[in-house]
């Protein structure tokens, strides 16, 4: 499956969350991350990112696709990290 993750966590938590993230996805923009993913692979990702989170104040989201071919990503001004294999 192909995912959009997003997430809006607390300052002191942040370098780790962006550190987890990493480890799974494609990092684009700030808090943002895209890429391929398993389904098991993602629910390892959620998991560890509850260890990081608090969840009365932080947010985690994923938008799912069966497949990047469904998605259409338009940028407009500075992409921070382009990648090739996203239409």
């Amino acid at each position: 499956m192909y995912v959009i993750l997003v997430y809006d966590i607390g300052e002191k938590r942040v370098g780790k969350m962006l550190k987890l993230c990493r480890q799974y996805l494609n990092w684009i923009q700030n808090s943002v991350f895209e890429g391929a993913i398993t389904e098991v692979k993602l629910k390892e990702l959620q998991f560890k990112a509850r260890e990081i989170m608090d969840i009365e104040t932080d947010s985690l989201i994923v938008f799912k696709s069966r497949n990047e071919k469904w998605l259409e990503k338009e940028v407009v001004g500075n992409e921070k990290n382009d990648l090739d294999n996203f239409l």
